[in-house]
């Protein structure tokens, strides 16, 4: 994770001109902390049900702004770096990492794995706005689909990729971290979501629950048992997390739950829908649970293949 940095108040105009530029184009902006890729604003736990907020706590994505009187009040307080919305900008904006220095040798960057999977589908990656990463990534934006709410994705195209579209935001071109500066390298026009790209990320294979297999000792009905009232407990648990606490709850309920996915005994798509609607339950919007929803799920199945367990 990139560290924050000390930046100048010298850096103020820089990093005002990249704000105002970013939002000129139509996409909202909101003030990242100086040196850093973390929101500036107030969280949900410190809300003051002023402004933006006075009808409940709202959410980065709406407080994000294209407003040249805001931005420039905004960033007159401090050297902030931008922040794009990337959803009510109609972006989905693929994230492609480098490997890092604790992969195994050999291990691909996200845009080699990105460009294999073109190759094996026949299809490519076209060439569009790119901006490249002070860690030497991409970030490769697209126009997200008319009449279409593109959700952010971790690892479901490969590893080493993420997408942000809803529920998720990229740091701006201009923005400076202690690595260096988000930089455009390719200026072209946004180019279209191609097709099978969409057709990945929002149908994204599932894994399928396989017949149950006891541990030695263990009948079938009892671990069919357990799960389901793992499933029911999991899902309460989500409903009535309190606020301040809801996406930490949701995190673990899928954590824990995805071991039964990787062991057969929860099918996904059933584990998803049951956490969604605890998730919503408790007052989370789809793009406010989605992305942590499937990462969680993503990482238990992934630490917990084949996973048994007791009841």
């Amino acid at each position: 994770m990139t560290q924050p940095t000390t930046i100048p108040r010298e850096a103020q105009p820089h990093l005002l001109k990249a704000a105002l530029a970013t939002a000129s184009r139509g996409w909202p902006v909101i003030p990242l902390r100086p040196g850093s890729k973390v929101s500036a604003l107030h969280g949900e736990t410190r809300c003051p049900g002023t402004g933006d907020c006075a009808g409940g706590h709202a959410k980065p994505e709406r407080r994000a702004t294209t407003d040249p009187d805001r931005i420039r009040t905004a960033w007159a307080t401090a050297p902030f770096n931008v922040g794009l919305a990337t959803g009510p900008a109609g972006l989905v904006v693929i994230d492609l990492d480098p490997p890092k220095p604790s992969d195994p040798p050999g291990t691909l960057s996200g845009a080699d794995i990105l460009n294999a999977a073109a190759r094996v589908t026949g299809e490519q990656v076209p060439p569009t706005y790119t901006v490249t990463t002070p860690s030497g990534g991409l970030h490769l934006y697209f126009a997200a689909p008319a009449g279409v709410v593109m959700r952010s994705t971790q690892d479901i195209l490969g590893r080493h990729i993420d997408t942000r579209a809803w529920g998720g935001y990229v740091v701006a071109p201009g923005s400076i971290t202690a690595a260096g500066t988000y930089t455009v390298t390719d200026d072209r026009p946004v180019e279209p979501l191609p097709g099978w790209l969409h057709a990945k990320l929002t149908e994204p294979p599932r894994i399928k629950a396989s017949p149950v297999y006891p541990l030695v000792g263990q009948p079938a009905g009892r671990r069919a048992a357990y799960a389901s009232a793992a499933l029911r407990n999991e899902e309460a648990n989500v409903a009535g997390a309190p606020d301040g606490t809801r996406n930490k709850v949701l995190v673990r309920a899928a954590r824990a739950l995805g071991r039964l996915v990787a062991s057969g005994d929860l099918d996904r798509m059933v584990v998803e829908e049951a956490l969604s609607r605890g998730a919503e339950a408790a007052g989370l919007k789809p793009y406010e649970y989605r992305s942590a929803l499937t990462s969680a799920l993503n990482w238990s199945i992934r630490n917990n293949p084949g996973a048994r367990q007791t009841a």
